[in-house]
Order: C-alpha cells, then sequence, then structure tokens
C-alpha cells in the first residue's frame, strides 16, 4: 500500500481502506482459484493493482464516465480503477466464469458499489460506453475491431472516447495501423520501478 500512497497520494480512507483489503482477498480467493499466478500474488500491488492505476495517470475520469473492462480476468483493471473514480460506473466482462466470480466477490467485500462484474464474452458485449480498458487481452487491431460497436459518439471527457490499455514489449506491429492517431505512453515516465520498463498504456481514440 505504502506503494500506491507514493503515486496517488490524494487517496481519502474509503479509497486507501479498499485498496489495502485486496491483498487478503486476493490472496484467499487465489488459494481456491487461480486468478493471479502463483508467484506472482505477492507481487500484487506492483504487478497488478500500480498496473491497473497506471490508466488513472493516462486520463482522470469525469463523473459519470462508463467503462468497460475488457478480459477483466479477476478484475483488472476494472477493479483499481473504480476504486479510484468512485463517482464513474465500471462494467467488468470475461468469459472465464471463475475469474468472474473472484471479481464480483472482490468487489462485494470491499463494497465497490460502481463496479459490476458479468461472466460474457466480448463479442457478445452490446452495452455503450465512454472507454473501454484491458490489460493484454488481444492484439490492438484485433480488440479494436470488437468493441467499436460499444464506444459512444457522446464525450464528455477531456480525452476523446475510445480504448486504453496495458501492454508489454514491442508494440510497433499492433499499433502501425494506428499510427497516425494512437499514442503509445511509457509507464516508467510515471512509475520509477524497475518492473515498469517496458511496459506502456495504449490510447487509441475511436
Amino acid at each position: 500500500m505504502d506503494l500506491i500512497k507514493k503515486y496517488f497520494p490524494g487517496l481519502n480512507g474509503r479509497q486507501a481502506d479498499q485498496l489495502a483489503a485486496l491483498d487478503g482477498l486476493y490472496h484467499e480467493w487465489n488459494e481456491k482459484i487461480n486468478v493471479i499466478s502463483r508467484k506472482d500474488i505477492d507481487n500484487l500491488y506492483l504487478h497488478h493493482v500500480l498496473h491497473s492505476l497506471a490508466i488513472g495517470k493516462m486520463v482522470h475520469f469525469k463523473p459519470g464516465t462508463e467503462i468497460l473492462d475488457f478480459g477483466t480476468g479477476g478484475g483488472f483493471p476494472g477493479i483499481p480503477l473504480a476504486i479510484l473514480f468512485p463517482e464513474c460506473q465500471f462494467t467488468l466482462i470475461d468469459g472465464t466464469g471463475k475469474k468472474i466470480r473472484v471479481a464480483q466477490e472482490v468487489a462485494q467485500a470491499i463494497g465497490l458499489e460502481n463496479c459490476a462484474p458479468v461472466h460474457r464474452r466480448g463479442e457478445e458485449e452490446k452495452g455503450k460506453y465512454d472507454f473501454v480498458v484491458s490489460r493484454a487481452v488481444m492484439p490492438l487491431p484485433d480488440l479494436a475491431r470488437m468493441v467499436k460497436k460499444n464506444i459512444i459518439r457522446e464525450q464528455r471527457n477531456a480525452l476523446p472516447n475510445g480504448i486504453l490499455c496495458l501492454k508489454g514489449g514491442d508494440l510497433q506491429e499492433e499499433t502501425r495501423p494506428y499510427r497516425r492517431i494512437v499514442q503509445v505512453q511509457a509507464l516508467s515516465d510515471w512509475f520509477a520501478e524497475e518492473w515498469f520498463k517496458e511496459k506502456y498504456c495504449i490510447y487509441l481514440p475511436i
């Protein structure tokens, strides 16, 4: 939690409590349903929570913004972002039911009322949103094709509606079709930890 407070010093007491509760909850649920690799669970705050919150450095969602977390797994990046932006509404979808169950249980346990985890495949999602967020679910062109139908035209944020996804490694190939409009932000510009080298937030307006 010290790591989170270092980069997000403006958290209120409720947000800090909700984020602090994630450690015990994910350790407990990971024993029953393996949503985070056994080796990685002890790096929950660095590799999963802070990584998810990087999207909150890219854009400060205005109250009332509707966000779809596509392929959320056990709730990332959706749950940390829903804590950070309590006046926005998050829908979390994943095609794997047991992973969604973990996200549902965690959200309920911390009283996260602006977060709705749903067992649903991406192609079945009919809802309309300002933004789609994801963590390395699929190549950007495939993701863009699938969620184009879900992005509304009306704008309410400083950043035009679109996709915000967290990825690592060499992204030249998958961003090439969008090179005139895509933004690739290095997370190492925001976070000093070694783990964030070669990790990025990609923004694609739709």
